[in-house]
């Protein structure tokens, strides 16, 4: 389908898929397998500028948009999601910043991320609080001009290779949900320290770790907004990120199809070859709707926030409930059609289909997405019905 990108889009759409064809997929397998994580791709990223594609000119970035956060994350995903998420893992490090850091905040961090110098890292998770984000038990205490911050937080995308990391933390317990607060901690801050590097199904080159707080000292001044807000912070960088997990899906999902149409081409069984069976047909054809209307809805929902929508919950949830539903059904039939092969690391589709199971689970489980939206259509059909009265 033709989405009418800008002539600048399809230029970033063309550089991202130059960089994912000719340095990311000779690599994914060997990433993959070593479980590296892939800094010598990240600084041809850099290089290429797409890391200013979601930060605005003010601060040495291309403009701000989702959208093009969402197009270059696809590309990168066709060739390895765990890349891919390295990359939009440091976006999803800087809405915080971007959505409520002062001037001085966003001058001091932004311009760095902008030029790929600085990975940035979200850091919400923990323990005993996943989908039940109210339950955080890290603390931030206000001693001063400073805060002291203890606890942990758990399964952190870049965590250990990011430098800036946004923590929302419990500055007033007493207050349950509006007591925490979200703010800016520099790696090698003194009592900011991170767990081993987990091992994982999936995105297996991306670095997920525990990050540990013991009496850290941060300034005060490194608050996101004001002390209560920090759920706020969470909710709208997760309506502003979800739509790029979507993008992730899709360009899973896309990878997988195009390799299994390729391969159902060239595969010959019963003296014809596999693509002119009926059922096989059937199952590519049901893969490639799917991928597109995924893609249609979150590049909807990227415009949409891009518009300066207010309220884009619900559909920042369906993006990305939508597109991972799919991109899990998607690499599923895309093993089934290759068969015995397609259950062999000797082709990257068993990897597609292992990387397409975190897209269901994190930033919300999917659960978690369909009671999102669930609860936005009875508080806009009360709404409409107080209005119709």
């Amino acid at each position: 389908m033709d989405y009418f990108l800008t002539e600048e889009q399809e230029m970033i759409k063309d550089l991202a898929r130059r960089i994912a064809q000719e340095k990311i997929a000779p690599a994914a397998a060997e990433l993959d397998e070593k479980e590296e994580f892939p800094w010598e791709i990240i600084r041809e990223i850099a290089k290429a500028d797409l890391f200013a594609v979601f930060i605005p000119e003010e601060y040495g970035g291309l403009g701000g948009k989702v959208l093009d956060l969402c197009i270059v994350t696809e590309e990168l995903s066709k060739a390895c999601s765990g890349v891919a998420v390295s990359y939009a893992a440091t976006a999803l490090g800087s809405f915080p910043i971007l959505l409520f850091g002062t001037e001085e905040q966003k001058q001091k961090y932004l311009p760095a991320i902008a030029r790929g110098e600085k990975l940035a890292a979200f850091g919400l998770t923990e323990a005993n609080a996943g989908s039940d984000a109210a339950g955080i038990e890290t603390t931030a205490i206000r001693k001063g001009d400073k805060y002291i911050i203890n606890g942990t937080k758990q399964w952190i995308t870049n965590g250990g290779e990011a430098e800036i990391y946004t923590i929302i933390a419990m500055t007033n317990r007493k207050k349950g949900s509006r007591g925490a607060s979200a703010l800016i901690v520099e790696k090698d801050t003194p009592g900011f320290t991170f767990g081993k590097k987990e091992k994982k199904l999936g995105i297996r080159s991306s670095a997920t770790r525990e990050l540990v707080f013991q009496d850290c000292e941060i300034p005060a001044e490194n608050i996101l907004g004001k002390e209560g807000i920090g759920f706020i912070v969470a909710m709208k960088t997760f309506d502003a990120s979800r739509p790029g997990i979507g993008a992730q899906a899709v360009g899973i999902a896309q990878g997988a199809l195009d390799l299994a149409v390729d391969y159902a081409r060239d595969r010959v069984q019963f003296g014809q070859k596999i693509s002119s069976f009926q059922g096989i047909q059937h199952m590519l054809a049901d893969m490639a709707t799917q991928t597109e209307a995924a893609r249609a809805l979150v590049y909807a929902t990227a415009r949409m926030t891009d518009s300066g929508a207010k309220n884009i919950a619900k559909e920042s949830a369906m993006s990305k409930l939508f597109a991972s539903d799919v991109c899990m059904q998607v690499t599923i039939n895309a093993v089934q059609i290759f068969g015995g092969y397609g259950y062999m690391k000797d082709y990257p589709i068993e990897k597609m289909m292992r990387d397409a199971k975190i897209t269901q689970i994190y930033e919300g489980t999917n659960q978690i997405q369909r009671n999102i939206i669930a609860l936005n259509l009875v508080k806009e059909a009360a709404s409409k019905k107080a209005i119709t009265n």
